[in-house]
């Protein structure tokens, strides 16, 4: 104990904090050091300990003092600890809580474990010796008077240069992403453009491309986006607007009907459309109008409300009977079937699942099990 030194516990320049332990009592030798429990501190240049009571008692020990040091395993009423065997005391020594001590070695004794990172992260630091390295820390001894309001001045003009150097960057990292966005929305909108001129022609020279040609090419313009998304700025606003969007969507929205079973949640429809759009997003109020006027424009779709309040939207073809059968066999065949289970076997999400599951129910076809295992349904047998 007597290599300690008094400290500030401030990190100084060049050095890193690696790691740090609390619930940490040291011991002079095999025999318990007059410092309550506290904090250990792994640097790159020194081992610091503080008290986790009164952080101004602090005392440090260079790396370069330890020769080597090993395991102690816990015992019956023993915590673990970690040996360091030290070099002999420096002559120039700074004064520290013990001016001499028979024992060549300090123990750490951890009361809340963390021992086995901590004695792999030490045999890290001893290994790369990063301190030869970079210029030793100054010890700067805590004191009274003008002295020690120096040392407190210097660690935190250290603290508030770090804070700068921190708020830079994230600066610098916040105009990076911000450039990169608006390189985005240039490109995106270049892209709608290109697919507006293309469309326009195909329209321009549609007796020289066969059906199959201009459908095949279509779909790839939908992958890129609508060739020409209805805005408010090119149909204006209320109800006419809404009868062209409801138009465009039921173009745009009968094949992923078809592909998905005819029926699509309307999360999912405004999300499949707002990718399409590219930049021209559409507000959800828009779309649930637009949905709306499926039926009184006679278009092949249809917005659906479930008694759940679940809003979806599904083809005209799509029947309420089909859905019900489709539920019965699937439920008849295997025995049970939890909204899960029936959204895998049909390849469509758990809510729609569940929605057809539970008007299954209401019909009386089905039949329900509500446990803490989850909602079940099974044939109804009565």
């Amino acid at each position: 104990m007597d290599r300690f030194i008094w400290s500030n516990g401030l990190l100084e320049m060049h050095e890193t904090l690696v790691i740090q332990q609390r619930g940490v009592k040291l011991y002079d030798g095999d025999e318990k050091a007059k410092l309550d429990v506290g904090v250990v501190l792994l640097s790159t240049h020194r081992l610091i300990w503080r008290d986790h009571k009164n952080h101004e008692c602090c005392v440090a020990i260079p790396l370069s003092q330890i020769i080597f040091f090993e395991e102690q395993a816990a015992g019956i009423g023993k915590s673990a600890k970690i040996v360091i065997h030290l070099h002999p005391t420096p002559v120039n020594k700074e004064p520290g809580p013990y001016q001499h001590s028979k024992f060549s070695y300090i123990k750490l004794s951890f009361k809340e474990h963390g021992q086995i990172e901590f004695f792999r992260r030490l045999t890290e630091e001893m290994t790369q010796k990063r301190w030869e390295n970079t210029p030793a820390p100054q010890p700067l001894p805590t004191a009274t008077g003008s002295q020690a309001g120096r040392t407190r001045a210097v660690g935190i003009v250290g603290i508030e240069r770090k804070i700068e150097e921190k708020r830079k960057e994230t600066d610098k990292n916040i105009s990076e992403a911000f450039e990169d966005l608006s390189k985005l929305m240039v490109k995106a909108k270049e892209m709608v453009e290109l697919s507006r001129s293309i469309a326009n022609k195909i329209k321009d020279k549609q007796g020289d491309i066969t059906e199959d040609e201009t459908i095949r090419f279509k779909s790839y313009l939908l992958s890129m986006g609508i060739a020409n998304p209805v805005t408010r700025e090119t149909h204006g606003s209320g109800t006419h607007y809404h009868m062209q969007l409801a138009k465009q969507l039921g173009d745009m929205l009968q094949a992923s009907l078809e592909e998905r079973g005819g029926m699509m949640a309307l999360t999912e429809v405004y999300c499949l459309v707002n990718r399409a759009r590219g930049m021209e997003l559409l507000s959800p109020e828009d779309l649930v109008n637009a949905c709306k006027m499926f039926e009184s424009m006679k278009l092949p779709l249809r917005l659906r409300v479930f008694d759940s309040g679940v809003m979806v939207v599904q083809l005209q073809s799509h029947s309420e009977e089909e859905m019900i059968a489709s539920a019965l066999d699937n439920v008849s065949e295997k025995g049970s079937l939890t909204a899960e289970e029936f959204a895998k076997l049909l390849g469509l999400s758990v809510l729609l699942s569940k929605e057809r599951l539970l008007l299954a129910e209401k019909m009386g076809h089905l039949c329900r099990d509500d446990s803490v295992e989850g909602l079940r349904f099974y044939p109804n047998l009565f």
